[in-house]
């Protein structure tokens, strides 16, 4: 799991890009797009020797459940493949409110084609259960992941978890801070910004993270553009 194993999109290029929160978070939250409406996220992700491309369409079309697909392409020095691709569904099992507190459920199966053997789906199938709390007016809210993800290839299971905070700096900007685990390595940290260039259409954002105690080729930066469609009505 980016947007993790049930996290989303993990600092180090090995991990998954599972079910992730606002942009440019990895860890999820208790939120769902409107129903009848989608989403489109797109980013570039830097890292020491490698640079990736993702895409990530989601949309809610019964308003209980919101099915989310997502893949990218690693470019690598002179040559670049299809790299990863996820398929999830996310529901609601309490709304998040303002001053109050939400809860959810996200399943999918996560694909990195060079490392599962058989390159066949349903890949390594993960689970991850968001819970956010909003105070302060939605100033600022926090989530806490807690999840796994089941390692085919290898026959492990790991057990994933994440801390992230959103920070409403102004009405259209916001500060994001957490703390993740999404692989067999040690935990990972970001920082980012996202803003509203038209206010709940289209966003822009950017990153940057580490692992802790890592080196300086574990170091990442992301740049993204996340797009909202009003709701289809006949």
């Amino acid at each position: 799991m980016k947007r993790a194993a049930a996290l989303g999109l993990a600092l180090a290029s090995t991990a998954p890009p599972g079910a992730h929160g606002a942009r440019p978070m990895v860890t999820d939250d208790a939120r769902l797009a409107d129903a009848g409406a989608c989403q489109f996220e797109t980013w570039v992700r830097r890292n020491d020797a490698s640079t990736e491309y993702w895409a990530m369409p989601a949309c809610n079309p019964w308003g209980g459940v919101e099915l989310g697909f997502g893949a990218a392409r690693t470019q690598a020095g002179a040559g670049g493949r299809f790299s990863d691709a996820l398929l999830q569904a996310k529901t609601l099992l309490r709304p998040l409110r303002e001053d109050s507190w939400g809860l959810a459920v996200t399943v999918g199966t996560y694909r990195h084609p060079a490392r599962v053997h058989d390159h066949r789906w349903p890949g390594d199938p993960y689970v991850n259960v968001p819970f956010s709390v909003s105070v302060l007016s939605d100033s600022w809210v926090a989530h806490v992941n807690a999840g796994a993800i089941r390692e085919r290839d290898s026959g492990r299971t790991l057990g994933t978890w994440g801390f992230g905070h959103e920070v409403r700096l102004r009405e259209d900007l916001f500060l994001t801070a957490e703390a993740f685990r999404a692989d067999f390595g040690r935990p990972l940290y970001q920082v980012g910004l996202r803003h509203w260039v038209v206010r709940d259409r289209v966003q822009v954002d950017g990153s940057a993270g580490t692992r802790g105690g890592g080196s300086a080729r574990e170091h990442g930066f992301t740049l993204g553009v996340h797009l909202q469609f009003p709701p289809f009505r006949p």
